[in-house]
């Protein structure tokens, strides 16, 4: 199975978790990480990060992004990772996922890491823009990088494991 993790960080959280996740189910074939990025970075320090990146979300902003490789047709499964700002999704998720229309077709899992809280309605509002009922799998993490926790890697390892296992059911 050919998988991709598909991911926006900017505190580097996210691309902790990405690259675990990476590790974690190398096994189960090739794992590409592809990182999404806006051409117009959004500030990352102080008051106007939460304002900016709070805005952006509530707003519903899709902000032109870096350009990056990415041909869905490569992939059968779409593990998406995403901070969680104003208890959403980020922003230049949803341009990728407005970019690629048709990734509602792939198996899809989702991970967060936010500060806050919301991430459960982040992940119902992300199954709902893309147009499906369910994750594969589900994962929420709580500042992983910064506050490293050995439930956390459990957590990350489970997460693997479900992935895994859902692979060979639909084998």
């Amino acid at each position: 199975m050919k998988t991709a993790i598909v991911y926006y960080s900017m505190s580097g959280n996210t691309k902790y978790v990405a690259d675990k996740i990476a590790d974690g189910i190398k096994n189960s074939g090739e794992v590409d990480i592809i990182r999404i990025e806006s051409k117009k970075a959004y500030p990352d320090k102080g008051a106007k990060k939460f304002f900016w990146g709070g805005k952006s979300a509530v707003m519903g902003e899709t902000p032109a992004l870096q350009p990056y490789e990415f041909n869905l047709e490569k992939y059968d499964r779409i593990i998406f990772g995403t901070p969680v700002w104003a208890s959403t999704f980020v922003p230049p998720l949803k341009t990728f996922i407005n970019e690629n229309p048709d990734i509602k077709d792939k198996e899809i899992a989702v991970f967060t890491c936010f500060s806050g809280g919301g991430a459960d309605k982040a992940i119902d509002k992300m199954k709902k823009y893309i147009g499906i009922e369910k994750f594969e799998a589900e994962l929420i993490l709580i500042d992983p990088k910064d506050k490293v926790k050995e439930e956390d890697d459990e957590k990350i390892a489970e997460f693997c494991s479900m992935l895994m296992q859902m692979e060979n059911f639909t084998k």
